[in-house]
């Protein structure tokens, strides 16, 4: 008897054995299971199969039943769940829950059920004047079915004891009552207006080649396709999708942030207007009745166009035919809680597994993707020019060292900036302004004795947002009352220092009384949908500044814009992170190219103290290509990605002397296991030494080969037999160092 490896459902993280008896049936792999659980039954997905040890074969209790007879995974997503868990370390049922969400696995699940009246038989005129002197309210459902064209409603339609009157009308013949599934549409109450395929100009029309001919290619590799903002890639994306879904297959197309995720549904259900149901949504946002319906319709292939941020890569799409990872180069793709996977590479994988093409789109595509176009590895295609013909918008830099001499206080808005908004308001025209940080203050400190507000859980100041009158962690949550006098001299004259968006909005409605404006940030995203009300508005010309952090830096287009300006440009410019160059080259130039989309020419003011900085000289020119250049350079020459692979290893403890001993410990032990092409650094605190309540040490590893790092840190973790009040985190390809 063959033994299943079994994820239980619910949330205790239960993995364990099963006998397989043989009227159990073709359980595989995937497939969906019911099982004994202590004193009660259980259900839980089958991760893998195996010869059990003879020792404990006997004592393995059986499967009761086979709930699916057909997989909920694929083999393919199954090698791909597999693939996964070993490159990034983690256990194979972490991925699974990947793959499929506890919303799917729960038992209590279920499709949402409504009562339906539909119309079997059309009352003469005769017959409707004899109901309504009989019985008026049977009239009035009838009357319904007439006055609407329609054949059917659902039974709620018809108010308060509408069961009885259907069933009265059923009697008689005219009705019959149904009970059937809803789907439960993340997307009710949008109207999408259809749209026709747009003329490409030239460029346009040999990038779509270049991803169909690799569509029909027997031998695939990835397209990069580097195009200017506003150069028309998504119209490139669309044609392409249109192109797969008429061979009958499906598409995926990911995009880096949830924000992005309703202009992208709606460009792509205005475009398969015919076919509405076809394009489905998946991302965290979505309530559980939401995405168990849209998961489903994705499976059974009711969908073939799926739309979401990183963890769509694993919709259990059919027939894949393509997947578009838009903005490719986005940090967001990077998931920083286990399992920590890159969206994108994985989307790369799949790609190979499914045997289909994969596209990666980008104005500033990363590093790793440029480095392996230039190595033959993707192949090529660019959109050097703006789709409708304009020139990319003239990016001025502002030396705040300067501005600020003659003014008190925080400089937030340059003289030269706060004209150029007076004019575009005049005329009508739109702004947008990026500040890449949410709250009102960035502090608070005590002039007297220097003292800042810091979380108790974490090594991070406290940062005050106004509109609920806390203190607030950006790291942990934690939030506090503002303190009246200061905790350590008892000094009343508490300082607010430094802005966040909340304190520039209160100064932009000063400054700017008459201007409609609203604000986009991690605050306001919490709130369901409102960031797509918000853009909806912005769209409709209800909104003439635009304030927000890098969620509206990307993806966003709106022609009425003529105005981007960048109140802070330094923020992300000097953290210990070997990306923060690039990270802050490719938010400047994805922010400007927002300007400029429609008839009038675009403007970009961006505010800053390091005006000799590359990442910003290379965006004032959207140089792309030079900063690559410059920075490719620089990488080789410190050994630095694309170059070589690093991982972190990150130990936590609540006691920091327990924290610093274990990962001395552990790095006197890896110095010896890790291959002798590969570096190590010495333990020390990581940039963020206390985070969530724990103190943090960390290793870093350098070297070519990401897979042979993996296995050597779990190996370490998993001989090392951590106690309780220790834990290890992996991250493989990490893309944060704090």
């Amino acid at each position: 008897m063959l033994a299943a490896r079994i994820l239980v459902d619910g949330q205790n993280d239960l993995v364990l054995d099963y006998g397989i008896p043989p009227e159990a049936g073709n359980v595989r792999p995937g497939c969906r299971v019911q099982i004994p659980l202590r004193n009660r039954t259980a259900t839980g997905t089958v991760l893998t199969l195996s010869e059990p040890d003879p020792a404990w074969q006997d004592k393995l209790k059986p499967i009761l039943k086979l709930i699916d007879p057909e997989p909920l995974i694929s083999p393919v997503m199954m090698d791909l769940a597999a693939w996964a868990a070993d490159y990034y370390s983690v256990a194979l049922d972490q991925m699974i829950r990947c793959l499929l969400p506890e919303t799917v696995r729960q038992e209590n699940t279920a499709e949402k059920i409504r009562k339906m009246v539909h119309l079997e038989k059309q009352p003469t005129r005769e017959e409707l004047d004899a109901l309504y002197r009989k019985a008026p309210r049977q009239a009035q459902m009838l009357d319904y079915f007439s006055t609407t064209e329609q054949k059917a409603a659902p039974l709620s339609e018809f108010g308060p004891g509408a069961l009885n009157i259907a069933r009265g009308l059923a009697g008689k013949g005219f009705i019959s009552l149904r009970e059937e599934s809803v789907h439960r549409d993340p997307m009710t109450g949008e109207q999408f207006a259809p749209s026709l395929s747009m003329k490409l100009n030239p460029q346009q029309e040999k990038a779509l080649e270049a991803v169909t001919a690799m569509c029909r290619a027997e031998t695939k590799r990835p397209v990069l396709l580097q195009g200017v903002t506003g150069s028309g890639k998504t119209e490139v994306y669309l044609q392409a999708v249109s192109h797969i879904v008429q061979e009958g297959k499906s598409a995926l197309i990911m995009v880096p942030e949830i924000s992005l995720t309703p202009q992208t549904v709606q460009r792509f259900k205005s475009r398969f207007a015919e076919m509405p149901s076809s394009v489905a949504v998946l991302h965290s946002l979505l309530s559980d009745g939401e995405r168990f319906d849209e998961w489903h319709a994705i499976r059974s292939g009711k969908a073939r166009i799926v739309v979401g941020p990183r963890s769509a890569v694993f919709a259990p799409l059919q027939n894949l035919g393509l997947i578009i990872v838009d903005e490719e180069h986005d940090a967001s793709y990077k998931q920083e809680s286990s399992p920590r996977y890159h969206g994108r590479d994985l989307a790369v994988l799949r790609a190979h597994l499914e045997g289909c093409a994969v596209v990666l789109g980008s104005a500033t595509p990363s590093l790793e993707s440029i480095h392996n176009a230039q190595t033959g590895k993707y192949a090529l295609a660019r959109l050097t020019e703006r789709a409708d013909g304009q020139q990319l918008p003239l990016i001025r830099i502002l030396d705040m060292k300067t501005e600020g001499k003659n003014k008190a206080g925080p400089n937030v808005l340059s003289e030269r900036l706060r004209m150029s908004i007076d004019r575009r308001l005049d005329r009508g025209e739109q702004v947008i302004l990026l500040l890449n940080r949410r709250g009102f203050a960035r502090s608070i400190q005590c002039p007297d004795c220097g003292h800042v507000i810091t979380c108790m859980h974490c090594s991070l100041p406290l940062t005050y947002h106004r509109t609920e009158d806390r203190l607030m962690c950006h790291l942990c949550g934690f939030k506090s009352l503002v303190p009246r006098t200061c905790p350590e001299c008892k000094s009343a004259s508490i300082l607010l220092q430094g802005y966040g968006t909340q304190k520039v909005e209160e100064i932009l409605r000063r400054t700017f009384p008459a201007a409609r404006i609203m604000r986009v940030d991690a605050d306001v995203a919490r709130r369901k949908n409102a960031v797509r009300d918000i853009l909806n508005q912005f769209r409709a010309r209800k909104i003439d500044i635009l304030l927000g952090t890098q969620m509206i830096a990307k993806g966003l287009d709106f022609p009425g814009v003529t105005l981007v300006g960048v109140l802070n440009a330094d923020l992300g410019l000097y953290i210990p992170d070997p990306r923060a160059g690039e990270r802050t080259f490719q938010l400047l130039t994805q922010v400007a190219g927002r300007a400029g989309r429609g008839d009038l020419s675009g403007e970009v003011i961006i505010q800053t103290f390091t005006p000799q900085s590359p990442s910003l000289q290379y965006a004032r020119h959207h140089d792309t290509d030079g900063y690559a250049a410059q920075e490719l350079e620089m990488r080789r020459a410190f050994d630095l990605p694309p170059f070589t692979h690093i991982a972190v290893l990150t130990i936590r403890s609540q006691h920091e002397n327990m924290a610093e001993f274990a990962t001395r410990t552990l790095g006197a032990r890896l110095r010896g296991m890790l291959p002798p092409d590969t570096t190590m650094t010495d333990p020390m605190p990581a940039p963020i030494p206390r985070a969530h309540g724990q103190f943090r040490y960390q290793i870093t590893v350098k070297g070519p080969s990401a897979r042979a790092i993996s296995r050597a840190l779990r190996k370490l973790v998993q001989e090392a037999g951590l106690g309780d009040d220790l834990t290890a985190v992996i991250d493989v390809d990490a893309m944060s160092f704090m």
